[in-house]
């Protein structure tokens, strides 16, 4: 909430709320810089003992990733050992929280649950890891300028799942991508390090992040229509349904028809336009980051030409892509990343 000219209070939209995430990671990165003129990581101070623990535990982190994450991972071996070892803890993290609501046990999951869940990722921020994969993260936010704040936002993502099944409009939609998928951008920016060369402001770095996560999750939604509606839910904007012509009911029964296909050709083109707005900061980043960013952003945004290709029936079918277009995909990606923020072609709207 702010106040407005007339003292009353206005409530801010989703993406302002996430601006405000946003501008405090930029700030907290730019005082790291200004503090010790780079963002190489912080010498290690490494307990008597500690060392080999430590090590076994990014390994594992490592082992976890490759996988669950094979492309990404193979992406990941580009990175200096510092930077990849940390990326690997953070996407575990991710992926221990994403698994406590969608996960074997997660119909035991409860609030409390999460409440739990929080209070240890608060004590691995002061150095109080509880296991060996904590002990990782703990590590990686003691060398890198990494903020909380994604991280308890993801957890409320969480929460969100557990109470809510519709979204009303895309402004609700918007901030619950932002909770589950647009804070990963947030958390691994300070990791990947940005290009020394880069002339692009923090704060436009750290959105085209947000927006790679929210592209990504938008493209998971679209993938997982079917799949979530025998589960009784559904992660499309309601009011853009009515507008469409379209309703649960519509879902449920799981018949692609025209007013289908158009409601989905507009959610796909929005998912685009965020793909889009991510490609202008993935270049900014240091060189060795680049590939596996890259990537993840083609072939996600490959699944949205999937759905196509099904004829936007992404009710019975899964949209995936081949393996032969993932080998197709992955010298693409690296060509890509060897562009730097010097030698690329400036937008339109920079020229002007």
């Amino acid at each position: 909430m702010v106040a407005s000219n007339a003292g009353e209070m206005a409530v801010l939209s989703s993406e302002e709320m996430v601006y405000n995430v946003v501008l405090r990671q930029a700030a907290l990165v730019k005082k790291e810089l200004k503090s010790r003129g780079d963002l190489d990581v912080k010498p290690d101070v490494v307990l008597p003992g500690t060392l080999n623990l430590l090590s076994e535990a990014y390994d594992r982190c490592g082992e976890v990733c490759a996988e669950y994450a094979k492309t990404f991972y193979l992406g990941t071996l580009l990175m200096t050992p510092e930077r990849r070892r940390a990326i690997w803890a953070i996407y575990v993290w991710c992926r221990r929280t994403d698994e406590l609501v969608d996960g074997p046990n997660a119909s035991h999951i409860t609030p409390t649950a999460l409440d739990r869940w929080e209070a240890r990722l608060e004590d691995l921020f002061q150095g109080r890891p509880f296991d060996m994969m904590d002990a990782a993260l703990a590590d990686t936010v003691g060398k890198f300028p990494v903020d909380i704040q994604p991280f308890k936002d993801m957890i409320e993502g969480m929460r969100m799942d557990l109470r809510k099944s519709r979204y009303q409009n895309f402004d609700e939609l918007y901030l619950y991508c932002y909770y589950v998928a647009g804070t990963v951008g947030l958390m691994s920016v300070p990791v990947m390090g940005i290009a020394p060369e880069s002339q692009a402001s923090m704060e436009s770095v750290y959105n085209a992040a947000l927006a790679l996560g929210i592209a990504n999750q938008l493209t998971n939604i679209l993938r997982d229509v079917g799949e979530d509606a025998r589960r009784g839910r559904v992660y499309l904007p309601q009011d853009e349904l009515v507008l469409a012509g379209l309703s649960d009911d519509d879902i449920f029964a799981g018949k692609v028809t025209d007013k289908w296909r158009s409601f989905m050709k507009n959610q796909i083109k929005r998912a685009r336009m965020f793909f889009d707005e991510a490609e202008k900061g993935v270049t900014e980043l240091s060189a060795a980051s680049r590939w596996p960013v890259w990537a993840s952003l083609l072939l996600y945004r490959q699944i949205l030409d999937e759905i196509e290709a099904n004829d936007y029936n992404n009710f019975t079918k899964r949209a995936y892509v081949r393996k032969t277009k993932k080998i197709v995909a992955l010298p693409v990606a690296y060509a890509k990343s060897l562009i730097s923020p010097t030698s690329r072609e400036p937008s339109l709207l920079e020229k002007t």
